[in-house]
């Protein structure tokens, strides 16, 4: 079967359409860090107030602890955002499917949109029980007459606002989760080679998954930032007190030998930039990925980015292939002077005149931090963990309820 689509749903004229949205963006002090997210939702929230219909969103933001309202996990500053970019007002309840919630839902006209406070201020949302969940999404269904899933960021998660609402309503993918996945599949199905999967961020253990699947179907590797240590580490260096999963170190072993018993490259750093400690103005230097220890600092110098070296390897590997799929950043971005890796490998993908896509979550925020428009590259996802977990070949339960297989 195929995924169901808004063509599926018909006419949604005069009908209270209900849209699960991702806006689970980066917030500090109530300030969004990037909005990519939310700009990522318009064109399906537009195309239902251009119909005619009347628009319940909702979504989760951050981890709140499911007892009830916390303020700094609001959707107010994204309502406030939100309403800047469809030019228009955007009511926001105060709860999720209460009082508040009531009130503004039955109050909306053609033309109209409200959005539900943070889903996961109620615990049934993402509760283990089916039979919660499905009580919860009856809650929210009442609001509607139709559902359309459009957060792919949270695909992957088998949650009331997910899954079982799905199956409460007539259903369809809206036009962000269905364009996520014909992207996917660009990097899944039919791949143009050589094929490169460049993987960093902070841990090995969330790339395991990934790592197994992709290892018979690439034809390179890049591994940076975190996760490199443990690799570096399987080889037999010495990384002071970078990063490191010592647990880890004989599954990446075991990766090594398999990637060359299948002739993929594996690109590890080359260099590094080693500090004194974890700080924005922590003094560093540049050595060799084999002599961590021998900087000022010993055995107390810490990993932070990838060197110029390897920065110069891993932008050739990346302008040498034709499908290129990116996520977790090269280094501490988030410091300046150890962006310079992440920031490499976004030029890079920005030049190549193959197709990039970048994973969504740490790797969407550093290259918008860094200064790269949206369009210098072939996609860049809603979606961090949905995304790999569709490339290693899982089921995805927000998919498979759509009808997508």
């Amino acid at each position: 079967m195929s995924l169901r689509t808004l063509s599926d749903l018909g006419d949604l004229a005069g009908k209270r359409v209900l849209i699960r949205c991702d806006f689970n963006v980066p917030l500090a002090d109530g300030v969004i860090g990037d909005d990519g997210r939310i700009r990522a939702s318009i064109p399906t929230l537009r195309k239902a107030l251009d119909a005619g219909a009347s628009v319940v969103a909702f979504s989760h933001l951050g981890r709140p602890k499911g007892e009830g309202f916390e303020e700094k996990y609001s959707l107010s500053p994204v309502v406030a955002r939100l309403s800047e970019l469809l030019g228009q007002e955007v009511k926001l309840a105060k709860d999720t499917v209460g009082e508040s919630a009531k009130a503004i839902v039955s109050a909306l006209k053609p033309g109209e949109i409200a959005v539900l406070e943070n889903l996961r201020f109620n615990a049934e949302e993402t509760s283990k029980d089916a039979a919660v969940r499905k009580g919860f999404a009856d809650k929210i269904a009442a609001f509607g007459d139709v559902f359309i899933s459009d957060g792919f960021g949270v695909v992957h998660r088998k949650q009331a606002s997910v899954y079982e609402l799905a199956q409460a309503l007539p259903s369809a993918a809206g036009l962000l989760v269905a364009y996520e996945v014909e992207q996917m599949e660009k990097v899944t199905k039919n791949v143009v080679e050589p094929y490169l999967v460049i993987l960093g961020g902070a841990k090995v253990s969330d790339k395991l998954g990934v790592i197994e699947n992709l290892l018979p179907r690439v034809n390179r590797l890049i591994i940076g930032g975190g996760m490199a240590y443990t690799f570096l580490a399987a080889q037999g260096y010495s990384v002071g007190k970078s990063l490191l999963e010592v647990d880890q170190i004989e599954a990446v072993k075991g990766y090594l030998a398999k990637a060359k018993e299948l002739g993929v490259e594996i690109h590890l750093p080359i260099d590094t930039v080693v500090a004194s400690g974890f700080a924005a103005d922590a003094p560093y230097e540049s050595v060799a990925s084999s002599a961590i220890e021998s900087t000022q600092w010993g055995v107390e110098g810490q990993g932070l980015d990838i060197g110029p070296e390897s920065r110069k390897d891993f932008a050739e590997t990346i302008l040498s292939s034709k499908t290129i799929f990116w996520n977790g950043p090269m280094g501490v971005f988030e410091f300046p002077a150890f962006a310079e890796g992440t920031k490499a490998v976004a030029q890079a993908l920005a030049d190549t005149d193959g197709f990039s896509l970048i994973g969504g979550g740490d790797s969407a925020s550093a290259v918008r931090k860094l200064g790269f428009a949206d369009d210098a590259f072939g996609h860049i996802s809603t979606g961090g963990g949905a995304g790999l977990e569709f490339l290693e070949g899982k089921v995805l339960p927000g998919l498979e309820v759509l009808g997508w297989e």
